[in-house]
């Protein structure tokens, strides 16, 4: 039996870990916690941590998973150059799953959108289409990001110089080196994700929708159990799918 503490356990994607636990006979909640608790205090109950908090409280709960050499799975996304290193530095000493999104289906888009721009070749531009919820605070999304990576890896970019974060006013005609990013937030949308391939005379669309966030529960805590047997490092859900 795996043992899960939740942290961001009243958020919208703590609660959905809380409901999809029970259908996981495998694991077993054993805390929850939130803005207020002190997970230092129940921490030493748990085999691994899944944290679904706050950009900027990752850094700290991946440290104190270090310390007491608890598995984590972050869930959170937006954080900055110094936090992404903060928790990296980390991988060395437990094993860390870091995913932007833990769908199934959106880590199958995400292996389709490799293969794709692989096949397709150069000759397609491509654009990255989201929406989300209207309280979702950062954009892109990381999975977005994650799409736009996947993209320039193919192409050997680096994804600073090429990202095109929306289009305003006389920006003249698209280049052919460009990776097109847009967010669009509104209503309840959990998730959708689109990848547009288009070249003269036809267009090529990858799409994944969200319609429950119960798919990213199933999937963080699936990756739960999966890492409590893996040595210390960086993974994401591919590595738990073995879609690497």
């Amino acid at each position: 039996m795996v043992r899960i503490i939740i942290t961001g356990s009243k958020g919208l994607m703590g609660r959905a870990l809380v409901a999809c636990a029970p259908l996981h006979p495998a694991l077993a909640v054993v805390g929850q916690v939130d803005q207020g608790d002190d997970l230092a205090a129940v921490i030493g109950r748990g085999d691994a941590v899944v944290d679904f908090s706050l950009h900027s409280a990752t850094p700290g709960i991946a440290e104190l998973c270090a310390r007491h050499r608890k598995v984590l799975v972050i869930g959170t996304t937006g954080h900055s150059d110094g936090e992404r290193s903060q928790i990296s530095n980390l991988k060395s000493e437990i094993p860390i799953v870091w995913s932007a999104n833990y769908s199934t289906g959106v880590n199958a888009l995400f292996w389709l959108t490799r293969k794709a721009a692989a096949i397709l070749g150069p000759g397609y531009d491509l654009e990255i289409v989201e929406m989300h919820h209207r309280l979702k605070k950062d954009a892109p999304s990381g999975t977005a990001k994650s799409l736009a990576e996947i993209l320039a890896d193919v192409r050997r970019q680096q994804l600073s110089q090429v990202a095109r974060h929306g289009r305003v006013g006389i920006v003249g005609e698209r280049t052919a080196a460009e990776i097109g990013i847009h967010s669009m937030r509104g209503g309840d949308v959990v998730g959708d994700h689109t990848v547009i391939f288009a070249a003269a005379g036809e267009r090529v669309e990858l799409t994944h929708k969200a319609s429950s966030r119960d798919t990213f529960a199933h999937g963080a805590l699936r990756a739960a159990v999966w890492a409590v047997n893996q040595k210390p490092g960086l993974y994401d859900m591919q590595d738990v799918l073995g879609l690497r």
